[in-house]
């Protein structure tokens, strides 16, 4: 039973084939109105969300399918110690496709060795996190063209932001991609991503703390939210939340068409008075999730049917 736990479990082709699927959603939407009637997505929400688990029971019923599910970890019987693999095995009997997000890394895969249905992950703590990864690269596919010869900068959190971590492999794979990481010393990319994914590649990338000195070089701005409920101390926290603010005086040496990004949500890492800068992708970023997990659902259960 295929399933996306990783953005890796993903060819090359096959992300270009989604995209070109979400391309002729977002032309065509009534071809498309029908194609999951009789059909139920199944929403295993351990952790709060508000645009990933929205934006799948969106994506659902603009496929004509149906919703069920659950969007805390108390609404389940994971509240009286029930395991992730018989919550796998029992969804998988009254569902077509599951999209879960939970705090603990690794739970989707293990629920995809269980279920006897695709699952989908939605976030694994501070692991992997695909189906944003689909939405950052169609997003970045719309606004610049393609995946090759792009500098792109990544702020923030850089050490738990499961975001960072999928889109850095996800576009290892093209050519002439360079990535700059400009983050607090505490907050870097974990050591295992830049040997596994950026050295084994060969993929040129430089460390800074300084968001001004990287900014003339980027062609993408991927800003991250420094996360509070990835910290064991509150202090560590409140002293590195402000690490970086996106204002527009910062983008006085940004390139024209720099594509400014973010995972939402914000809290206080892009200021509003960018919202109105034409470089701010941020909403659109967004609406993309809903035609890429659109794609993913459609292309996961027609597998299934094989």
């Amino acid at each position: 039973m295929r399933s996306l736990i990783d953005i890796l479990d993903l060819s090359v082709k096959e992300i270009e084939e989604l995209i070109a699927v979400a391309c002729d959603i977002i032309e065509n939407p009534a071809k498309y109105a029908e194609t999951c009637r009789g059909k139920k997505l199944a929403t295993l929400f351990f952790e709060p969300s508000t645009r990933t688990r929205l934006s799948f029971e969106a994506a659902m019923y603009e496929l004509g399918g149906n919703v069920i599910g659950f969007s805390e970890a108390t609404s389940s019987s994971a509240a009286k110690g029930e395991s992730v693999a018989d919550t796998a095995k029992t969804i998988s009997c009254y569902a077509d496709i599951i999209a879960m997000r939970h705090p603990k890394e690794g739970a989707p895969l293990v629920a995809s060795q269980n279920a006897t249905i695709p699952v989908i992950n939605a976030g694994d703590g501070g692991h992997n996190h695909p189906t944003q990864t689909l939405a950052d690269l169609l997003t970045i596919y719309r606004e610049k063209g393609g995946f090759d010869n792009l500098t792109v900068g990544f702020c923030g959190d850089l050490k738990f932001g499961r975001t960072v971590h999928s889109l850095i492999s996800a576009l290892s794979r093209y050519s002439n991609v360079k990535f700059v990481l400009i983050s607090p010393e505490e907050l870097k990319l974990p050591s295992y991503i830049k040997k596994d994914v950026l050295k084994k590649n060969g993929i040129p990338y430089e460390q800074t703390t300084s968001l001004e000195e990287a900014m003339p070089k980027l062609d993408i701005l991927y800003m991250t939210r420094v996360q509070r409920e990835r910290f064991f101390n509150e202090e560590d926290y409140l002293r590195l939340k402000d690490s970086y603010v996106l204002e527009p005086n910062k983008l006085k040496n940004a390139k024209e068409d720099l594509c400014i990004m973010h995972p939402l949500p914000r809290v206080n890492e892009i200021s509003v008075s960018i919202d109105s800068d034409k470089r701010a992708c941020y909403f659109k970023q967004v609406l993309n999730g809903k035609y890429m997990r659109m794609a993913l659902i459609l292309k996961l259960l027609k597998e299934a049917q094989k």
